[in-house]
């Protein structure tokens, strides 16, 4: 790697703890790169205000942020505990019932109509992502009843795990097309989908393709999923590996082998893919993290992890501004031992072995060669100029030694290529030329110090905009006076290239 930056990016949940314009302003610079809005919490109103009020602080501190909103999906939470969280011991009895008022030690209301067609005697249910497990022994005037196998602290609306198979809900349910309508009306750059099952759970969303609309991301927390991993990857523009309730669907000592599995699967075929859950999590009250933690985060790196997100950790930690810059330094370092050189050989002969026929395209075989131009030649950087960021996201997969440079004329695109490795998003003023939007960039990246006279960099970009695919690679000495970039010779649209 060239420089000590950064690549790997950083998806901070937003909550009580976090939702002040003063902190938001110091996560961003502490290393937030995507802002994650947990719709399961607060009404959509409430929602819909942190959303503007994160993009008025992203534009006050003059930061490319993306935001992403969580849609709740058919996860079941147990009614509110009280304030300071409950401990349930092991072995203690407790009782489960349909409610939304109040639960505590003795008594947990869960929200769902189905909770006693869904969950018999005999069953193993999970709370909070596993961390507390209770069996059930009998059903009593409309009550199951059950013991706490283990224990532990429960805090705020912890989730409630019912196997995905016999859930009777659907994905998304009617609560997420409402409130995905009104989250992509207000512009929101990404979408997460709970629970996805299949390809067609992401469809029945009905988004514009990006940028016009959202990308979406597609949770893999189920069974089902693992088993459609390959159709939902193409169907998806994103993928979030939600270990919690995986954890709980599918052996545990298969966990760490999926998680590797799932993410080169999805850069091999150029979609961003996130590792989420108790990443950091004792930081929710520790000022350090385990050194489990700390491996974990750096292995998600090593994975391939194109980000990793944190959420009770940032949304109800002591300390979120603390907690970023701490996951921010441990995946820098993490970056700077990656094996770029393994891993572009691994992902190019995965992505010919299950090649996505979607991605098999001019843009696609561009960024492959462009990919080998990065392992031969000394390059400062690459720039690439995409209206819609699929070129830049395409290139992230090789995780290229340089600064991965991303322009875009469109303020989304520019916010969405935020989730993608080692991109430096970069919103170019106007839609010009093929020369021109070349040359700006150029000038852009000096002006930004990323690049300096006499610097060698590629460039990836469209020729042709009858076409909307990158189709030509150059390599560009940058001048000591910019403007000569303007009067050299282009290639002709007819000439090989």
């Amino acid at each position: 790697m060239t420089d000590g930056r950064r690549r790997t990016k950083i998806v901070a949940s937003i909550g009580p703890a976090s939702e002040s314009p003063r902190v938001l302003a110091k996560l961003m610079h502490a290393g937030m790169d995507v802002a994650r809005i947990n719709l399961s919490h607060g009404s959509l109103e409430s929602s819909l205000d942190l959303y503007e009020r994160i993009r008025r602080v992203a534009r006050e501190e003059q930061r490319q942020l993306g935001v992403l909103a969580d849609l709740p999906g058919p996860k079941i939470r147990i009614a509110p505990l009280p304030r300071g969280g409950t401990m349930l011991e092991q072995d203690a009895p407790v009782v489960l019932r349909i409610g939304k008022t109040a639960s505590d030690a003795g008594c947990l209301e869960v929200d769902y109509e189905g909770l006693l067609e869904d969950v018999q005697p005999g069953d193993r249910v999970g709370l909070a992502d596993g961390q507390v497990l209770i069996e059930i022994h009998s059903e009593r005037g409309g009550e199951l009843h059950g013991q706490v196998l283990h224990g532990g602290l429960l805090r705020g609306r912890p989730g409630f795990y019912i196997p995905a198979g016999r859930l009777s809900l659907d994905t998304p349910t009617e609560r997420d097309l409402r409130y995905a309508e009104a989250f992509v009306e207000a512009g929101v750059d990404f979408i997460g989908i709970s629970f996805v099952r299949s390809a067609e759970d992401l469809a029945r969303l009905g988004t514009e393709p990006a940028p016009s609309g959202p990308l979406l991301v597609a949770k893999i927390e189920t069974r089902p999923a693992v088993e459609n991993i390959d159709s939902i990857i193409r169907a998806a523009d994103a993928v979030m590996v939600a270990r919690g309730d995986l954890g709980i669907e599918l052996p545990i000592e298969d966990l760490p082998h999926l998680q590797k599995d799932i993410i080169r699967r999805c850069i091999a075929g150029g979609r961003p893919a996130i590792t989420a859950t108790q990443m950091l999590e004792s930081m929710t009250e520790s000022p350090v993290p385990t050194r489990a933690e700390a491996s974990d985060v750096a292995n998600a790196v090593f994975d391939g992890s194109s980000a990793v997100m944190l959420s009770a950790e940032t949304a109800i930690g002591a300390n979120p501004v603390h907690v970023v810059s701490t996951m921010a330094r441990i995946a820098q370092e993490a970056d700077l031992r990656f094996d770029h050189t393994g891993w572009t050989q691994k992902i190019t002969q995965l992505h010919m072995i299950n090649p996505d026929k979607s991605s098999l395209s001019i843009s696609d075989a561009m960024t492959t060669a462009a990919s080998r131009v990065l392992e031969e030649v000394d390059l400062a950087a690459l720039i690439c100029v995409s209206g819609s960021g699929f070129t830049v996201r395409s290139m992230a997969r090789f995780r290229p030694r340089v600064p991965v440079l991303g322009f875009s004329v469109d303020p989304r695109t520019v916010r969405q290529l935020t989730l993608s490795w080692g991109v430096e998003p970069i919103c170019l003023a106007s839609e010009v030329a093929y020369e021109s939007r070349v040359a700006d960039a150029v000038e852009a990246a000096a002006e930004l110090g990323r690049v300096r006279a006499g610097d060698l960099v590629a460039t990836l970009a469209g020729i042709n905009p009858a076409t909307r695919s990158t189709d030509v690679l150059r390599l560009v000495r940058v001048p000591e006076d910019l403007r000569e970039l303007r009067h050299a010779p282009q290639p002709h649209a007819d000439e090989p290239r």
